[in-house]
C-alpha cells in the first residue's frame, strides 16, 4: 500500500520560507504524478503544484507561480515543496497526494503564514 509522509509545516511570517517534504513508499510504479494541495478552513481543496515521475513535468497554480517550487529525489522517493514569500492566504493545511489510477493522500502538515 502507498504511504505518504509530510512534514515541514509550522509558523511563519509573512515573506518567509518552508520547505515541506513528502515521503513516499509502498510502490514500485514507474509512471505516477505527485502533488501538493491544500485546504484553508471554510474554503474547498485546492491544487497548489504536482510533478510527474517521467519527464518531471511541472504544474503550479497561478496563486503560487513564481513562489513555490516543487521538485523530487527519486532515490529518496521524496517529493519537496519549496514555499517562499509566502503570504498570509497560503495559511493551509497541506496534503500530499500520489496517483498512478489508483490515489492515495497524506494526513497533511498545517502551514500557518502571520502578517
Amino acid at each position: 500500500e502507498v504511504q505518504l509522509v509530510e512534514s515541514g509545516g509550522a509558523l511563519v511570517q509573512a515573506g518567509g520560507s518552508l520547505r515541506l517534504s513528502c515521503v513516499t513508499s509502498g510502490f514500485s510504479y514507474d509512471h505516477y504524478a505527485v502533488g501538493w494541495f491544500r485546504q484553508a478552513p471554510g474554503k474547498e481543496r485546492e491544487g497548489v503544484a504536482c510533478i510527474s515521475s517521467g519527464h518531471g513535468d511541472t504544474f503550479y497554480a497561478d496563486s503560487v507561480k513564481g513562489r513555490f517550487t516543487i521538485s523530487s529525489d527519486k532515490a529518496k522517493k521524496t517529493v519537496y515543496l519549496q514555499m517562499d514569500n509566502l503570504r498570509p492566504e497560503d495559511t493551509a493545511t497541506y496534503t500530499c497526494m500520489w496517483t498512478s489510477g489508483y490515489t492515495y493522500w497524506g494526513q497533511g502538515t498545517q502551514v500557518t503564514v502571520s502578517s
